[in-house]
């Protein structure tokens, strides 16, 4: 009887870049409404900080995400030169290093030396940048993957409680805009929890911690600026 495992670290990159990107959406957004709406504006100008709020945080998420990754690829691609320039000047040494990298795992030193020469005969470069320094296919940067994952999600997001916003228009729409926004965060927070194996209860209330004490903040902020005035 075969078995076989379903792993989920290929998913990391994207759903990482989707669930921050979905849950920036919801918070930010719905914040940002909440804000100006306690202030008692007007209607027109809550849609448009909305509005405003979602085009500059696809934008912006896209941006960091992008920048960010990128970051992450130079500093991979810079270790796999340093270590191919190793390889090529002192390829003993090298193996010597991988071998210590298997030992100090628990693989007796005969049978350490001979996985280490047989991996570095059939790729030693990548026996290396999986083993010495933790590069694989599964964890590997993908900037376009993580920015285009990250702006969708967002906009995604975002468009949730501006949509509320634009079809609700009696005077508790903080209060609905609050408690929708906390029911995206819940449904997201358990989704994102199912996909990566963790507990869902665990997701929900993360989520909902953080976007509650933002939307909280915020109104209150928006109430100060109204009492100011």
């Amino acid at each position: 009887m075969s078995h076989q495992e379903h792993h989920r670290l290929h998913r990391v990159g994207w759903l990482r870049a989707a669930v921050l990107g979905a849950n920036d959406g919801i918070v930010s957004t719905a914040s940002l409404i909440i804000g100006v709406a306690s202030a008692n504006s007007g209607h027109g100008a809550v849609m448009i900080a909305g509005t405003a709020g979602l085009v500059a945080g696809a934008i912006s998420m896209a941006a960091g995400e992008y920048v960010s990754v990128c970051t992450q690829a130079d500093t991979e691609k810079s270790d796999l030169l340093l270590e191919q320039k190793s390889l090529k000047h002192d390829f003993e040494g090298e193996l010597i290093e991988l071998t210590e990298i298997y030992q100090q795992r628990g693989v007796e030193s005969a049978l350490a030396e001979q996985v280490a020469r047989q991996l570095m005969d059939h790729d030693a470069l990548a026996a290396h940048a999986h083993d010495e320094i933790g590069i694989s296919e599964q964890t590997s940067a993908q900037p376009l993957t993580a920015a285009f994952s990250s702006a969708l999600s967002f906009t995604v997001g975002a468009a949730l409680p501006l949509l509320t916003t634009y079809f609700y228009r009696a005077n508790n729409l903080t209060l609905v805009v609050a408690l929708s926004s906390l029911v995206l965060l819940g449904i997201l927070g358990a989704t994102s929890s199912y996909m990566s194996g963790a507990k869902i209860i665990t997701g929900i209330v993360r989520v909902g911690f953080w976007g509650t004490l933002a939307m909280v903040t915020t109104a209150l902020v928006g109430i100060a600026f109204d009492v100011a005035v």
